[in-house]
């Protein structure tokens, strides 16, 4: 079964871009592949001018750890340690000095609204709490690019509003590239711009700039009904 063909996919520096289609069109396929998760049978995957597939499997695991960042539907936090622990864990793994990893952890506490919880470990903090942790986590190197596979599909409404505005400052303010999976049109409407995947290829693409939740639905209905070529 051939899960994605022929997908061609430029993403621009910065920007905070979605990815939809029905289930079951290779959206998480093409990110994991992306993300450097999985490798293609054909073509090539370059993030930042590396070439991902001609990297062994020891230096897809570096280049994900420093210059990407993955964030699920899961929030994948360890429960015993606490939110500061958490996001500090890539970076001594990675050796760093823990100057550094401290200095870095308190920048992202403060830039994702959780200073007051940094002490506290997973059980104690809310399901959008603990995703702003799983995306500190992920920024802890200001990755390149941030990959969002589902990331509000376990918050309520209040706390996945306040997640899409998270995700849509951090190119502006860590100059980090968000490619998002999603479902949502609410979701969409704060991104730049929406791809559109079906059937494993990519049916079309549009500027969500002036779109509000209906209109991006509206657009995605058009371009998911056309037929393919």
């Amino acid at each position: 079964m051939v899960a994605l063909r022929g997908v061609g996919l430029r993403i621009q520096r910065g920007s905070f871009e979605a990815l939809m289609g029905p289930s079951g069109s290779g959206k998480t396929t093409l990110l994991h592949l992306i993300g450097g998760l999985d490798r293609p049978d054909e073509g090539h995957i370059e993030v930042d001018g590396q070439n991902l597939t001609a990297l062994g499997e020891r230096e897809r695991t570096q280049f994900r750890r420093r210059q990407l960042g993955i964030v699920f539907q899961q929030f994948n936090l360890i429960p015993t340690l606490s939110a500061r622990q958490n996001i500090a864990l890539p970076g001594v793994i990675d050796r760093r000095s823990s100057t550094w990893i401290d200095r870095r952890v308190d920048e992202l506490l403060n830039l994702l609204g959780l200073s007051a919880r940094a002490d506290h470990r997973p059980e104690a903090m809310s399901g959008g709490e603990q995703q702003r942790v799983a995306v500190a986590r992920a920024m802890l190197f200001t990755p390149k690019v941030l990959l969002a596979d589902e990331p509000t599909g376990n918050l309520d409404s209040a706390s996945s509003e306040t997640l899409w505005r998270t995700l849509a400052e951090l190119g502006d303010r860590e100059g980090t590239t968000v490619l998002m999976v999603t479902h949502e049109a609410s979701a969409v409407a704060h991104c730049r711009r929406a791809h559109v995947l079906v059937d494993g290829q990519v049916r079309g693409q549009f500027e969500v700039d002036g779109y509000d939740a209906s209109g991006v639905a509206s657009r995605y209905h058009e371009l998911v009904g056309q037929k393919g070529s």
